[in-house]
């Protein structure tokens, strides 16, 4: 099967899962942050949230703090402190955010599977 094909497939099976009764209401900027949220703290540095308001790529500052509070109202993040330092807040994934990734990979599998 062509690439195109399995990539394809994929997208319709991501969609599938977007409309979902249990699928968090989130628009394309809102999951950009939430990925780039995930990956930094999964390579253990995680972003801040002066950090996030700085990502001109995917929002201006009013918009990523607008999608920061949406996904923090979906539950799909945390602010956290780490150490002593009460001044600095870092983004986090919460556990509805890796049931959520955990979703797309299981669509990525069952896309890859069926090629």
């Amino acid at each position: 099967m062509p690439t195109k094909q399995i990539y394809l497939r994929f997208l319709n099976l991501i969609h599938a899962l977007e409309g979902g009764k249990n699928a968090p209401a989130m628009d394309l900027d809102a999951k950009k942050l939430l990925e780039v949220i995930a990956v930094r703290h999964a390579q253990e540095k995680p972003l801040t949230v002066t950090d996030a308001m700085g990502l001109a790529i995917i929002a201006s500052p009013a918009t990523i703090h607008r999608k920061l509070d949406q996904l923090r109202e979906l539950g799909m993040i945390d602010t956290v402190f780490e150490g002593k330092n009460r001044r600095t807040k870092y983004l986090v994934p919460t556990q509805a955010a890796h049931d959520y990734f955990e979703n797309i990979s299981q669509a990525m599998r069952q896309a890859l599977s069926q090629a």
